[in-house]
């Protein structure tokens, strides 16, 4: 029951936020949106995320499985005027990082307002998306995400192979290249 007000409360501040104004929670010391990349040291990782559900296409999806591969998610929806400007960029980044690191990357979206995942399916389809996206229009992943949940979509978080926060961007990516350095910055970190 706790667990439901708070997400219809989250909701509710997501409504009224806008789509172009991201934040943390003060514990960051970020309320920006401003696409700063926030990087997470390794020693100041919080635990892995715990993030899980149905995708747009109803089928299942729990982040835990792709432990072991540096993990993009993004927090989108398909009325957010920065959403729709950074998709291009995020469809790049991943046919690039799947060329280079096969296997080693995956990209996953959050759906967190479209009302119908028809209408989050055709925007996908519509801007060449091919990775999953997990269904929650109620923003209950967000509660999942602790001091890392943004306010508003879009926002972008790169997981390690562990799971855990190893960055996150607030607003849309500033350009295809600083998210693909992010990753591969991730990538060498966990090779090494």
């Amino acid at each position: 029951m706790r667990r439901t007000a708070v997400a219809v409360l989250l909701g509710v501040v997501l409504l009224a936020s806008g789509c172009s104004r991201v934040g943390g929670t003060g514990d960051l010391e970020y309320i920006n949106g401003d696409q700063q990349v926030v990087l997470v040291k390794d020693g100041e990782r919080q635990p892995p995320l715990d993030i899980s559900g149905k995708t747009i296409q109803g089928d299942p999806l729990d982040i835990a499985d792709l432990r072991g591969k540096v993990v993009v998610l993004n927090v989108w929806w398909s009325g957010c005027g920065p959403c729709r400007s950074e998709m291009p960029m995020l469809v790049e980044a991943e046919d690039e990082l799947g060329k280079d690191q096969p296997d080693q990357v995956a990209f996953v979206g959050i759906n967190i307002r479209d009302l119908a995942p028809e209408t989050a399916a055709a925007f996908e389809k519509d801007r060449g998306v091919d990775y999953p996206s997990l269904y929650d229009p109620g923003s209950e992943t967000l509660l999942d995400m602790g001091k890392y949940a943004p306010y508003a979509p879009p926002a972008t978080l790169v997981l390690d192979r562990e799971g855990r926060v190893a960055a996150l961007i607030n607003g849309p990516i500033p350009s295809r290249t600083t998210l693909t350095s992010v990753v591969e910055d991730t990538l060498a970190e966990s090779d090494g």
